[in-house]
């Protein structure tokens, strides 16, 4: 179902103080779409508060040059949130995302609204403005700048370009349409710089990224004839390497390289011994369903979820549904 963005006009047109959040562990896709949409409502006179409830990646902190999105506990507190009049949550549907903002939702007293491209979705009591074949929320956020007739600025470009590139993979995955491309020539003609994004996002590991990029790739099993690939890490790969979670980001599409691979897991333990599951899918095999099984979700070629240790039993139990949904 299309967006119903004459609704979406009314809600921006007849508020004033704005505040969005996105997932835990953000990514390019929610903090580019936060930034755009912040920049967005700015620009009609707005006044747009971005609060997440974990810090931005260290590798990621380039796109937010401005320093707008803030933290719960540490910038920002529940008391401090209260005069708000639109709850938007950007790029999930799912409250175990949400963090510590889950309470401030639940608690708020304003209007709530999703914008999200997931499949997977959870009841957030939010007005829903979905669209689950966009290729990113980002995407929809620029979508949205159209519909409100915001002109675009290298501000809202630059975010949103690298929202979308990196949600199709730099434009190499499925989701990639001619739309896609066409979007992206908008961002670029308004400012974005795919070199300089380009650099950022990908020529600027450490030394001890690649460290543990090499131990995760050296750990790496595959099976089914060579149609599933898995491999792990553990809080040990980040004592012994100085590598940072956000680290990880990626290292699942590299095993997607081997010839002969359909599906791609890999389980990474957390400091509080569960372990976050990521999947993806170039078959039939769809990855939303997979992490629904285990209180997650996603898309149909990528999705994640948590799981409890240890690591035996995790991957038993991961891998044993990987299996079954490739029969």
């Amino acid at each position: 179902m299309p967006i119903n963005w004459p609704r979406f006009k009314e809600l921006v047109g007849t508020h004033q103080r704005f505040l969005l959040t996105s997932h835990v562990r953000p990514d390019c896709d929610a903090l580019g779409s936060e930034l755009g949409m912040a920049c967005v409502l700015e620009a009609l006179g707005k006044q747009a508060l971005i609060v997440n409830a974990q810090k931005t990646p260290p590798n990621l902190a380039w796109i937010d040059p401005e320093r707008k999105i803030q933290t719960l506990g540490a910038d920002m507190q529940l008391a401090d949130l209260q005069t708000i009049e639109v709850f938007m949550v950007l790029d999930t549907s799912a409250w175990a995302q949400l963090g510590d903002m889950a309470l401030a939702l639940r608690s708020t007293a304003a209007r709530k609204v999703v914008l999200d491209h997931h499949v997977s979705e959870d009841d957030l009591g939010a007005e829903a403005f979905k669209d689950t074949q966009a290729e990113a929320t980002g995407r929809l956020v620029l979508e949205a700048a159209g519909q409100l007739g915001v002109k675009l600025t290298s501000e809202i470009a630059t975010p949103l370009f690298a929202a979308i590139a990196t949600d199709t993979g730099w434009f190499r995955f499925g989701s990639t349409t001619g739309d896609t491309l066409r979007f992206a020539g908008q961002l670029i003609d308004a400012g974005a710089k795919p070199t300089e994004i380009y650099r950022q996002l990908y020529e600027q590991d450490s030394l001890a990224r690649l460290q543990l990029v090499g131990r995760t790739l050296a750990r790496t099993q595959s099976e089914l004839a060579g149609r599933l690939i898995h491999t792990a890490i553990f809080q040990d790969d980040f004592s012994a390497t100085g590598a940072l979670p956000s680290d990880t980001e990626d290292v699942i599409n590299m095993t997607l390289g081997v010839t002969g691979t359909q599906v791609a897991v890999i389980l990474v333990e957390q400091p509080t011994q569960k372990f976050k599951i990521s999947f993806r899918s170039r078959s039939s095999v769809d990855c939303s369903r997979l992490a629904e099984q285990f209180g997650g979700g996603g898309h149909k070629a990528a999705a994640g979820a948590m799981v409890d240790g240890p690591f035996a039993v995790a991957q038993s139990k991961v891998l044993d549904a990987v299996r079954a949904a490739m029969q």
